[in-house]
């Protein structure tokens, strides 16, 4: 078996996988409070039995809480414990930006995608939305915008007259009290916000692409926007199958 993670700056997610790529197990956890106390705990109740595993790989953003796990894991197995962005992965992936400035989610990403047919823009809604441009088996490039949750977080902080609100689709333009009406600017706000930099990267490389949306708010959009996509949320744990299969 093999365990695979994805350390995000709210959320991490760790997935036990058979041989025969098969998620048999998820656990999400709050990326800042991992220690090891509760990390054993975790791998306790979940009853993960760390010595049939034989690879662990994760994708993080977040290197504190990987050097933890990675720390409990040594502790615990013999095997070696691989962050993505620490391996070769010239094979998989051409990368025409400076490596160290791209997460290795958005690597990991676009690994999981890749094939000789098609080019793809990757919407991935985190702590940041983020857009991911393959080319040609080439990543070429992103943009990073702010995040929905993180900037709603942040208007009620700032605005002491506007409370918490959850974000849900919402069919009229014209807010008619304080909830509705920044439900309706960030709702109808992001969605021109996704389609005017998707015909942006269009224009500008004058390629055509496939569009696929995940991570958080995608559920929101994938059928409230002008561009046809294709929603998949399980994208990151696809490319960590593949990686752990084609070069550890």
């Amino acid at each position: 078996m093999y365990i695979l993670g994805d350390i995000g700056n709210t959320e991490t997610k760790l997935y036990l996988v058979s041989k025969k790529n098969k998620i048999l197990k998820k656990i999400t956890f709050i990326s800042k409070k991992v220690n090891i106390k509760n990390l054993n705990n975790l791998f306790i109740k979940n009853k993960i039995h760390l010595s049939k595993i034989e690879k662990i790989l994760f994708c993080s953003v977040v290197p504190k809480t990987f050097k933890i796990i990675k720390k409990f894991l040594l502790k615990k197995t013999k095997v070696k414990c691989h962050e993505v962005k620490n391996l070769n992965l010239k094979s998989l992936i051409k990368i025409k930006v400076d490596f160290k400035q791209v997460g290795s989610d958005r690597i990991t990403n676009s690994i999981s995608l890749m094939n000789k047919k098609n080019n793809y823009i990757i919407l991935d809604f985190g702590t940041a939305t983020t857009f991911d441009v393959l080319v040609n088996n080439t990543y070429i490039g992103g943009i990073i915008a702010p995040g929905i949750n993180l900037s709603l977080t942040t208007l009620s902080d700032k605005a002491s007259l506007i409370p918490k609100i959850r974000l849900k689709k919402i069919n009229k333009v014209v807010g008619k009290n304080t909830i509705s009406a920044v439900r309706s600017g960030f709702f109808w706000g992001y969605a021109g916000l996704i389609d005017n930099i998707i015909n942006l990267i269009k224009k500008e490389t004058r390629k055509s692409f496939k569009v696929v949306l995940t991570g958080g708010f995608s559920y929101l959009f994938k059928n409230s926007i002008k561009t046809k996509v294709i929603h998949n949320k399980d994208i990151t744990i696809k490319g960590l199958i593949k990686i752990s299969k084609l070069i550890l």
